[in-house]
């Protein structure tokens, strides 16, 4: 249950930079008293970070800059290695981002994915901080980067194979949690993954989750998985739902109605037995514990598990 709050005072400590605030609180205890707390809060805005990926030559663009902060506990340089990143000022996340990579790095993107968003240090920074990854070929460069000169900014711009990156994290010369992030999630999803082989992709969504078994949902969702399998087929691969297999089948052996002994001992045993014809799976959609079930079985087999539609490598023939 989440707890009762009520701010009773906010006093600014300071304003030079960013907004420093003491917040003067009261929570309720699970006894039903209140109890009154003082926190300090600052304020910076929120951000947006991106890596930058090239899956050909297999490497990522980050940089190098000095963070006073660091240097105070014990970063003897005071140089961190990092991923783009910057606050948005006023702009949309993706704005934002692509501006601080051109600004950064001298890569013009334009196709930017979010991956997700983070409160960073939330026991103190009131920052969201977007997560963005983008693929950058060296045509895309168009300047040298190394940050703005009115802002002081002297930022060196590194291009790493993504296994030395990661190595880098081990050893400790990449300590940015923003940069970990990043360079974790390319490793998990296989961002960098080489465009080489087609794949049969099995499409993993809800079929009757949430429906109620109501026809006109059921079909809705079927309509929804249809149109992400004839993506997956317009991006060089051959897609393929479960349900295209059971649904003929459950018909043919006579069940009534859905979830009767028929449909139940065809409908998900036929997408298991699919899936080891198959070399990935596609989770789309919402709650599903069938297609959970999918995803978890294709982990344990070893297949390729893609959350997204533009994790997908194209195959061009």
């Amino acid at each position: 249950m989440n707890p009762k709050i009520r701010i009773v005072n906010e006093e600014i400590l300071s304003d030079n930079w960013y907004v420093l605030k003491k917040i003067t609180y009261m929570s309720e205890a699970k006894d039903g008293s209140w109890v009154s707390q003082s926190r300090e809060s600052y304020d910076r805005g929120n951000g947006a970070t991106i890596l930058l990926y090239n899956r050909e030559r297999q490497t990522v663009i980050l940089t190098r800059q000095f963070r006073i902060p660091t240097y105070l506990n014990g970063n003897e340089s005071g140089m961190l290695i990092e991923a783009c990143a910057g606050l948005l000022d006023k702009e949309s996340a993706e704005d934002s981002i692509r501006r601080e990579a051109e600004e950064e790095t001298g890569y013009r993107v334009d196709n930017v994915r979010k991956i997700g968003e983070a409160y960073m240090s939330p026991g103190s920074v009131t920052e969201i901080l977007h997560f963005f990854v983008a693929e950058y070929t060296p045509a895309m460069k168009v300047g040298e980067g190394g940050g703005v000169e009115d802002e002081q900014e002297h930022i060196e711009v590194l291009e790493y194979p993504l296994q030395q990156a990661l190595k880098m994290i081990e050893n400790g010369e990449i300590k940015d949690a923003k940069t970990i992030m990043l360079l974790q999630y390319a490793l998990l999803s296989r961002l960098l993954d080489p465009v080489c082989e087609q794949q049969q992709i099995l499409i993993a969504g809800p079929y009757r989750s949430g429906t109620g078994d109501d026809p006109e949902r059921i079909r809705r969702n079927m309509d929804f998985m249809n149109e992400i399998a004839f993506q997956v087929y317009e991006a060089g691969h051959l897609p393929v739902l479960g349900e295209w297999y059971a649904l003929p089948l459950i018909e043919k052996a006579g069940s009534k109605k859905i979830g009767d002994e028929i449909f139940n001992r065809i409908f998900h045993p036929s997408s298991l037995r699919l899936l080891k014809h198959c070399d990935a799976v596609l989770r789309v959609g919402g709650p599903s514990q069938g297609a959970d079930e999918m995803v978890r079985v294709a982990t344990e087999m070893g297949k390729i598990v893609y959350r997204d539609l533009q994790d997908i490598p194209r195959y061009i023939s």
